[in-house]
């Protein structure tokens, strides 16, 4: 993958950490295309290959839902990218990657297939009586510290208990359970969040404790990489169901040095470091690592 200014830097301060921090989105802009759709494409069909069971979950019943899914993002693309999507037949194209895609009966998955167009990951959430709002399923390439089958079925209340502040009963959860409850067909929504890493795998599952293990004494920006993740939340017409989109974008630290506000952006960053209190820097990860790495901010 071609290594480019970071196109998003929530750690500048325009979005707080371990907030909900929601934003309005306009559908023209729900799926973000760039230089890098094909070594993603691959880089999926690859992991697939390796560990399907593990990136591709579904309940059944959701087969409806999904074919909603793979057509809205089908019609999406072709009118959007028209130079990257083209459609022939019943079979979306892509433009450089040999492999068309099928709208109608195929073996894999609807939302699998869906998944298979684009660099974003792809959560089917649905709402009953028992869990609540749940996730029912989804094709997930690219987890960020967690893995697909620890939360497949899971309450909204379960996927979150990790995440300081963010269990059951507190606050942010009922405030994410009233935001799906309301989300409106015309209104999407999209949020920003941000992680760090000790090297440039997309595929990431390992746990927050495993992470921080493997950093090592070197140098500390140019084994480290900030992972963004951009989310987007959008009801879908037909089902009911809340699409939830997961996109990676994941930069070494150094590549900030391109950034027209580089020290703007890497002073925020480190504020942003020195705020995290000890439950927010153990779930991300980077206890023990914190104190060298704003050091390495500030010297950008």
């Amino acid at each position: 993958m071609t290594t480019r200014m970071p196109v998003h830097t929530p750690y500048d301060g325009s979005a707080q950490p371990f907030t909900i921090g929601l934003l309005q989105l306009d559908l023209k802009d729900w799926i973000e295309i760039d230089g890098n759709l094909l070594a993603y494409l691959a880089e999926k069909q690859r992991l697939f290959a390796l560990y399907g069971d593990k990136i591709f979950v579904e309940e059944p019943g959701t087969e409806g839902a999904q074919k909603e899914v793979l057509d809205l993002l089908a019609a999406h693309l072709i009118e959007r990218y028209p130079e990257t999507y083209g459609r022939e037949g019943d079979l979306i194209t892509i433009a450089g990657w040999g492999e068309p895609v099928p709208l109608g009966a195929a073996d894999t998955p609807f939302l699998h297939r869906a998944a298979s167009l684009v660099q974003e990951d792809l959560v089917l959430m649905r709402k009953d009586e028992r869990r609540g709002w749940h996730l029912a399923a989804a094709s997930l390439s690219f987890p960020s510290s967690w893995t697909l089958l620890e939360k497949f079925g899971r309450s909204m209340d379960d996927i979150h208990a990790p995440v300081p502040d963010f269990g059951a009963g507190t606050r942010n959860a009922g405030l994410i359970t009233r935001m799906f409850d309301n989300l409106r067909l015309d209104r999407p929504v999209q949020r920003m969040n941000w992680s760090l890493q000790p090297d440039g795998d997309l595929y990431h599952p390992l746990a927050s404790h495993q992470k921080g293990a493997r950093y090592t004494e070197e140098d500390i920006a140019a084994q480290s990489y900030v992972r963004v993740e951009r989310q987007t939340l959008r009801k879908l017409p037909a089902s009911g169901d809340i699409l939830f989109t997961i996109r990676i974008y994941l930069d070494p630290i150094s590549a900030l040095k391109k950034h027209p506000e580089c020290s703007a952006v890497a002073e925020a960053f480190a504020r942003q470091l020195e705020a995290l209190n000890p439950a927010q820097l153990h779930y991300k990860g980077i206890m023990t690592i914190r104190d060298r790495l704003i050091e390495a901010l500030k010297r950008l």
